[in-house]
Order: C-alpha cells, then structure tokens, then sequence
C-alpha cells in the first residue's frame, strides 16, 4: 500500500471519527429533547452503533479497498477526539438552535392552523346556531301569532259545524279529511304551545 493511500485512509478514517461524533451528539441532544422511553434508549444505541459502523466500513471499502491497519483504528481516534476539543459544542448549540427553529415553526403552522382553519369553522358553526335559533324562535312566535288570528275562526267554525253535523251526514272522505285536520291542529298547538 503506497503512501498515498495511507494518507488517503488516515485522512477519511479522522473524518469518519470526526463524523460519528458530530452524530454521536445529535443523537444525544435528540434523545435528551425527545425524551423517548427507556425500553427503546438501547435499540437506539444499537442503531446508532451499527450505522456509524456502517459507515465507518464504506469509507474504508472506498478509500484502501477493506484493508484494516493500525492506522485506521488512529485515525478514527484521532478525528473522535479532534472533534471533541474542536467542534462539539459548536454542534450542540447548532443542533439547539434547529431544534428551536423547527419547534418555533411548528407553533407557527399550529397558530396559522387554528387561525385560518379552525376559529373560520368554529365561528361559521356559532353563526349557522344562532341564525338556526333566531329563525327557531321567529317561528315560533308567528305561529303563536297565527293561532292566535284563527282562534275566533276556529270557534265560529265548530258553532257553525255543530248543528249542521246533526242535520246533515257526512261522508266518509269528510271525516277523514276533518280528523287528519283536528290530528294537525293538536300537532301545531304542542309545537307551539297553545294550550285549549
């Protein structure tokens, strides 16, 4: 192996180290947010552990062919820890700040959301009651005005039925016709209250 490409290797093996810690602290800033349950913490790691792995041996496969040497070991050890006394605590603050970011754009489609989606909705539904209502009560009240107009109507009517009921028969369809009218007129006077 030349030592090109043992430069080659050392080089993307400190900056595989360098990458899985970068990736070491996004997932220990996540799971320290996202506080997931202490069952899946474990699974967690061992994804963590395998595709850092993962990626560890692409890097290798791509740059020497596979070949494992010391210097691959130095190498990942060498960018884990230059990456520890350089860059984490920027890239904890960085992680941070995304966080804050995307949990600040949350509330914001949350808030439009509720602003142009759900309050429309939820007064269009007041409004659709209270015209309901209003409409409810006006008829109501014109009813009872109604009833009110026909009641001497209605009394000089069974004053006039009454002796020609005893004079004349009538026919059945009459009957018919006079009983569906009486069974409407007990119905209207529940609905509105009329009471006689």
């Amino acid at each position: 192996m030349s030592l090109y490409v043992q430069f080659i290797t050392l080089s993307a093996m400190a900056g595989s180290g360098a990458f899985m810690g970068a990736m070491f602290d996004v997932y220990r800033v996540l799971s320290g947010r996202l506080r997931p349950p202490r069952w899946l913490v474990p699974l967690l790691d061992i994804v963590y552990w395998f595709a850092a792995t993962l990626f560890v041996f692409r890097t290798l496969l791509y740059s020497n062919h596979g070949q494992v040497r010391l210097y691959v070991f130095l190498g990942l050890l060498l960018g884990v820890w230059l990456y520890f006394r350089i860059a984490s605590r920027w890239t904890i603050k960085f992680v941070l700040l995304v966080i804050r970011i995307i949990q600040a754009l949350v509330r914001f489609v949350r808030r439009l959301t509720e602003l142009l989606l759900i309050k429309p909705i939820v007064l269009l539904y007041r409004l659709v009651i209270i015209v309901f209502g209003f409409l409810w009560a006006l008829s109501i009240f014109l009813g009872k005005i109604v009833l009110q107009l026909l009641y001497p109507f209605l009394l000089l009517g069974r004053a006039i039925y009454k002796p020609l009921k005893k004079r004349f028969k009538a026919p059945n369809w009459w009957k018919r016709f006079a009983s569906l009218c009486g069974r409407w007129v007990q119905a209207v006077r529940k609905i509105f209250g009329r009471k006689g």
